[in-house]
């Protein structure tokens, strides 16, 4: 998962869960509402600066979007896969990645 598609599905479960339409935020944040929209999908990259005005607009900190989106990040990586070392005929041991 990429980065901006991990802030784009926390930016929208956010906004959601606040009862706030797209075109409410975009005004609160002074961001066109394609822009964010495409911010929300995963499509575009954004600054800093708008990134912390959304925040500002969703009524959280930046600190607060980017543990949300760590934890987003975790919850979609994919498993470890397994390696096997065979050391002897008698001895074989899993690795993980």
């Amino acid at each position: 998962m990429l980065l901006r598609e991990a802030l784009g599905r926390v930016l929208r479960k956010l906004r959601r869960t606040r009862g706030l339409s797209l075109r409410e935020v975009s005004e609160l944040a002074r961001v066109s509402l394609p822009y964010l929209s495409e911010v929300e999908r995963g499509r575009k990259e954004i600054s800093s600066e708008l990134l912390a005005t959304i925040c500002r607009a969703l009524g959280i900190t930046l600190e607060q979007l980017l543990i949300e989106v760590s934890t987003e990040i975790l919850r979609h990586r994919p498993a470890p896969t397994p390696r096997t070392i065979h050391l002897t005929t008698q001895q074989t041991y899993q690795l993980a990645a």
